[in-house]
């Protein structure tokens, strides 16, 4: 019979790490909200057709209540050696098949060590959430879904339209690769120790026409430069690239644009030029 989560804190003194991201979501309320919406914005029931990747699962509260969706499997990555031992603790308590990975969250595989089918869910370290999400998108025909926690400012950007100033880069990737739902919000109150913002939880799908790495690789360095500075105008902000003028105007934007007015699409038919 596994402690509760207060009392498994308590025990193994483990107080959130703030250089490491940390803010621990101790009731399972939410932890099981967030898998039951997750599941039914999927149109499936449990995880008992996929492989599981939770990163930095601390404690083990979003780790149980995805233990209680029945996966196929589950992998755990996470860098604070003290939470190893909750998760080997959790991992002798449970009958799903289970590994744990005490290493770095942005230098481990998934694709490359977890069988498909595969989804990630996770309270992402705020820290480095956009460098994950990122490394994520690029493969992102290899995964199911993607279940992510973010700040809920970060979430905004991701989601944020054309004409809007949290449009940028993340959001160009982010859209053309995957279609984004917002879950639902989280109150800083919801979390140990609470933090100063509020957090969102998003469910990423591929798109069929998920752009590839090459061509993020194409629009990172354009959308680089565009939002850069992005309130020049595009034949400004863009000059560095070879008839930049003519390039906008072959696929109809103005070169007098500003980037926040040029849609994911637009982006991506420019990369197709350079």
């Amino acid at each position: 019979m596994l402690p509760t989560l207060r009392e498994t804190v308590e025990f193994y003194g483990l107080l959130a790490n703030k250089s490491l991201g940390q803010n621990f979501l101790l009731d399972s309320n939410i932890t099981d909200k967030i898998i039951r919406l997750s599941l039914a914005q999927q149109n499936i029931s449990d995880f008992k057709n996929h492989n599981i990747i939770e990163i930095g699962p601390g404690p083990g509260g979003l780790t149980r209540s995805i233990l209680g969706a029945n996966p196929k499997s589950l992998t755990v990555v996470e860098m604070d050696s003290r939470c190893i031992k909750i998760m080997e603790d959790l991992k002798v308590e449970t009958d799903t098949p289970m590994d744990i990975v005490n290493g770095d969250a942005l230098l481990f595989d998934p694709v490359a060590n977890i069988s498909a089918p595969r989804q990630i869910i996770s309270n992402l370290p705020y820290n480095i959430s956009v460098p994950l999400l990122l490394k994520w998108l690029c493969q992102i025909k290899n995964y199911t879904a993607l279940t992510l926690m973010f700040q809920k400012e970060v979430a905004e950007r991701i989601m944020a339209p054309t004409h809007n100033k949290d449009y940028g880069r993340v959001s160009i990737i982010a859209q053309l690769t995957c279609s984004i739902k917002k879950i639902f919000d989280l109150n800083p109150e919801c979390f140990t120790p609470a933090p100063k913002i509020w957090s969102s939880v998003l469910l990423f799908q591929p798109l069929d026409t998920a752009i590839n790495t090459e061509e993020i690789t194409k629009i990172e360095k354009i959308t680089a430069l565009a939002f850069g500075q992005r309130r020049k105008m595009l034949r400004q902000s863009l000059k560095s690239i070879k008839d930049i003028t003519a390039k906008l105007e072959q696929i109809g934007i103005n070169p007098t644009a500003r980037a926040e007015e040029v849609s994911p699409q637009k982006f991506l038919e420019l990369s197709q030029l350079i």
